[in-house]
């Protein structure tokens, strides 16, 4: 028999029982769709991490206290709280030569509290402490009004901006400027709204109110360290000359000297994105990992099943030997058929785990993410590849068995 032969005459069975055969697909139809999920989550979860980093900016260098190895965040990312930065350390960046393409310096404390105005709150706001510069080194614009003076911070006064989404909860349509809002039940009057920016660094900007950093540590926090320092760098060229520098500088500072570790971290956009990406990677290829237990259970699964067939099907293969068929034919039609319900349960799986990632990232999308719906060519090769050896390695077992059966046992067999 010729390759179309066996080939119809495979496909005939398969169609003789429809429930059985898709049941027999159904455990590659989730492996394989698994390993495409995971891996285009994986890639879209990239791509966000990447927009959102970008965000920053690439001649933005972040100094954060505590720790840490070159692979890995501080423990300050994970709200474990650090008081290893204080505002002396602001000045001796901005002040010293060493740092030349530093253009501007900013300290950040963040705090959380209730934030009233009249009738309306917002229960759990984010409040932020930042330095007179911080519009010139996040590079943001404000909407309407002004930012707060270098003599305001150091007077702590009391003013506030919001962002845009903190001017709709509070005032919901009306002009925010001039107007008083309690934060932890401390008087702030505001003096500007920022423009809208979106989700940056996984934080929502919008929903945050700055006040004057003096102000926050010494009233609204009761403490003197940082939550954060920003640089911003004359050109994304001189970033790791700076970054050297900054070490050189807060180490001296800090007054560690010899193999004594850095009680600080300095890194840039390009760094975080590095140790971002080898996480959401790790997680990613241990996630695929478990998703490929399932392709062997579903391996499994097809094998029991062409044994079953094997089994029901005796008098049929003890006929067709009987009649002229070669232990080869019935080889190649077991195989065949093995091969038929593993490229059919490859081709479901990519189809189904393509469109469960194609309904997460518009979700993403809608959500305001920027999420990309990626499906790469490799990864569907690669299910290809996959689904047809586990045709071939548990279809052959059965097929074999089915080759290797007596023509005249086989035909009296009830």
């Amino acid at each position: 028999m010729n390759f179309r032969s066996v080939l119809k005459l495979s496909t005939n069975n398969l169609r003789a029982n429809p429930l059985r055969s898709f049941l027999t697909m159904l455990g590659l139809i989730i492996g394989i769709g698994s390993v495409i999920l995971i891996v285009s989550v994986g890639a879209g979860a990239q791509s966000l991490i990447l927009s959102q980093v970008n965000k920053i900016g690439s001649n933005l260098i972040g100094i954060l206290p505590g720790a840490s190895d070159a692979k890995g965040p501080p423990a300050s990312v994970f709200g474990i709280q650090v008081k290893t930065l204080i505002n002396d350390d602001i000045k001796a960046i901005s002040n010293d030569g060493r740092a030349h393409h530093i253009v501007a310096v900013a300290g950040y404390a963040q705090g959380q509290g209730e934030v009233i105005y009249e009738n309306r709150s917002i229960k759990s706001g984010t409040f932020m402490g930042v330095s007179d510069n911080y519009p010139e080194v996040e590079n943001v614009a404000l909407q309407s009004g002004r930012f707060f003076t270098a003599e305001e911070e150091s007077g702590l006064a009391r003013v506030a901006i919001l962002g845009s989404e903190a001017v709709n909860e509070l005032f919901q349509g009306e002009n925010p400027l001039g107007k008083t809002i309690k934060i932890k039940h401390t008087s702030y009057k505001v003096i500007g709204e920022f423009e809208s920016r979106g989700s940056v660094a996984f934080t929502n900007q919008d929903k945050y109110i700055f006040i004057p950093l003096g102000t926050a540590q010494k009233i609204m926090l009761g403490w003197r360290h940082l939550s954060l320092i920003r640089a911003k760098i004359d050109d994304a060229a001189n970033v790791d000359e700076t970054i050297d520098s900054v070490k050189q500088i807060l180490r001296q500072q800090h007054k560690l000297e010899g193999d004594a570790e850095d009680d600080f971290s300095v890194r840039n956009a390009a760094q975080a994105i590095d140790m971002l990406k080898s996480i959401t990677d790790a997680f990613r290829f241990f996630l695929a990992a478990i998703a490929a237990i399932s392709l062997l259970v579903g391996g499994i699964g097809i094998m029991n099943i062409m044994l079953v067939a094997v089994t029901e099907r005796y008098r049929e293969i003890g006929l067709r030997k009987a009649v002229g068929a070669t232990k080869r034919n019935i080889l190649n039609q077991f195989i065949l058929e093995t091969l038929v319900i593993a490229t059919i349960g490859s081709a479901l799986g990519i189809f189904g785990g393509a469109a469960i990632s194609g309904i997460i990232a518009i979700v993403a999308k809608a959500l305001g993410y920027d999420w990309s719906f990626i499906v790469s060519v490799t990864s569907i090769l690669l299910a290809v590849v996959v689904g047809t050896l586990i045709g071939l390695v548990f279809g052959y077992y059965p097929a074999r068995r089915a080759a290797g059966l007596d023509p005249i046992t086989s035909l009296r067999y009830e």
